[in-house]
């Protein structure tokens, strides 16, 4: 289950007033949950046996096989991680000393159906493998990305001045572009995000 999470996309989620990132797996055998609100991460990875029990306790007068329960699960957190809540469905949060509580209410077969989510704050190699090295890497792509465009644009600069230099006239003088500076270019967007980050 956790290999088959690490391809699933993280979605933003709002629960009440708080906004968490989560991903999800859920397969007949069982689901695993992450979620976080970027100062804790939370998972909850349960088995098909764990699901019975649980449904037992909290759907009394519903008598629905594991797997058909998983899948009803499924997809009823579906449309929460694609960001289209379903009217019929409601999800709230509650955190505890020991994880966070994901709480949902809706129906199966006419009947009220009841889940919950006891998530327990992730182990540190879980919280690497799925949240810190996917990030390191986006970051390094991206500086990567940027470096390439910024050579690219000097490139352009260099073109646009050779043929300044040949005698060519910029038809539309709106047209008319400074030459890429890198380095002011990296302070002003540093500055940009200081003061969106405060």
């Amino acid at each position: 289950l956790e290999s088959s999470l690490l391809t699933e996309p993280w979605a933003s989620i709002c629960l009440g007033e708080s906004t968490f990132l989560a991903k999800a797996c859920f397969r007949d055998t069982g689901y695993i949950l992450l979620i976080s609100d970027l100062s804790s991460v939370w998972c909850e990875n349960a088995d098909a046996e764990a699901v019975g029990q649980r449904s037992k306790e909290l759907n009394k007068r519903l008598t629905v096989h594991v797997s058909s329960f998983l899948h009803r699960l499924c997809n009823l957190m579906s449309p929460l991680l694609a960001g289209k809540l379903d009217a019929a469905t409601s999800f709230s949060c509650h955190r505890t000393a020991g994880g966070l509580s994901l709480h949902v209410k809706s129906e199966l077969s006419g009947l009220p159906f009841y889940w919950d989510f006891h998530c327990s704050p992730a182990p540190v190699e879980m919280v690497s493998r799925h949240l810190v090295r996917p990030l390191i890497r986006m970051s390094l792509a991206l500086q990567y990305q940027v470096q390439e465009l910024a050579s690219l644009l000097l490139q352009k600069d260099a073109e646009i001045e050779d043929y300044r230099e040949s005698g060519a006239i910029l038809s539309r003088d709106r047209l008319r572009t400074e030459p890429f500076q890198e380095e002011t270019f990296q302070q002003n967007f540093m500055a940009e995000v200081r003061s969106n980050a405060s």
